[in-house]
């Protein structure tokens, strides 16, 4: 099980399942949505997935809905259609963090110049979905 909540405690994130896969995503979009030069997401079953209360999903990417905190604004799930039966949770709102190192990267190609993550991990130049999909 996972459990999280975004920086003001409002939202609760609750998952009955494990992750799937634990990745690293290098795209513009996620850095936006995270406000972080580098994201990390524990994917899990949507059916297992779980917010209380559920803000409300908003969509600024087609083909992308997330969720958000409606009172911190805290980035809390998302969803992609090419990935349709997995929920994204930003790694830094999930209280068991520090269990689920990153398995892998994604959109590697759009790293910034200036972040050297140092590890072994398959990068992918552009969408994982294939890995994404298989759990790797």
């Amino acid at each position: 099980m996972l459990t999280g909540r975004c920086y003001c405690g409002a939202t609760h994130i609750q998952s009955a399942a494990g992750p799937l896969t634990v990745a690293y995503c290098h795209c513009a979009d996620c850095r936006r949505w995270t406000g972080a030069p580098v994201a990390a997401f524990a994917a899990v079953p949507a059916e297992d997935f779980t917010l209380d209360p559920d803000p409300g999903a908003h969509s600024a990417t087609p083909g992308v809905d997330r969720w958000n905190c409606a009172k911190c604004g805290s980035p809390l799930a998302a969803r992609f259609d090419y990935l349709p039966e997995q929920i994204y949770i930003p790694i830094g709102v999930i209280d068991q963090a520090a269990d689920l190192p990153p398995a892998l990267h994604s959109h590697a190609d759009n790293c910034l110049p200036w972040l050297n993550l140092q590890d072994n991990l398959p990068r992918h130049s552009a969408t994982a979905r294939p890995a994404l999909l298989s759990g790797e």
